[in-house]
């Protein structure tokens, strides 16, 4: 067993990072190091890749920044810099990969909401209504 196998084998997942998928609107949490300073920074953006690999996985997430220029930003799932990471919003996507993504801009780069998955229609119709009570 070479050096690189058991690394991946130790590494477990970061708690910090919940289940992430493309099309979610996240905030990124990640620690800041300027000479002796430390700091957060927060980035807010679309998640528009998703790489499995081990001690490689990663995330890439994307914003539109001032000027309509769009910023991407690429962080390590296993990362001891990243902070946190907060899910504001799921959307329904076709794809693996949203580089389409790049090319959208204002209304066309919108997302359609995930709607709320069958259990929680389930529960909701179970619950009696006022007219019924």
């Amino acid at each position: 067993m070479n050096l690189v196998e058991s690394l991946e084998k130790s590494l477990q997942p970061n708690p910090k990072i919940p289940e992430l998928r493309p099309g979610d609107t996240v905030r990124v949490h990640q620690k800041i190091i300027e000479g002796g300073r430390e700091r957060i920074q927060v980035f807010q953006g679309t998640v528009i890749r998703l790489r499995k690999g081990g001690a490689n996985a990663s995330f890439t997430v994307r914003r539109i920044a001032s000027n309509n220029i769009g910023v991407e930003r690429t962080y390590l799932l296993h990362s001891p810099r990243i902070e946190r990471v907060e899910v504001l919003r799921r959307a329904k996507v076709r794809r693996a990969q949203l580089y389409y993504f790049r090319n959208l801009r204002g209304k066309a780069a919108r997302l359609k909401e995930e709607l709320p998955t069958s259990k929680a229609k389930a529960a909701k119709a179970a619950a009696p209504t006022e007219s019924e009570a």
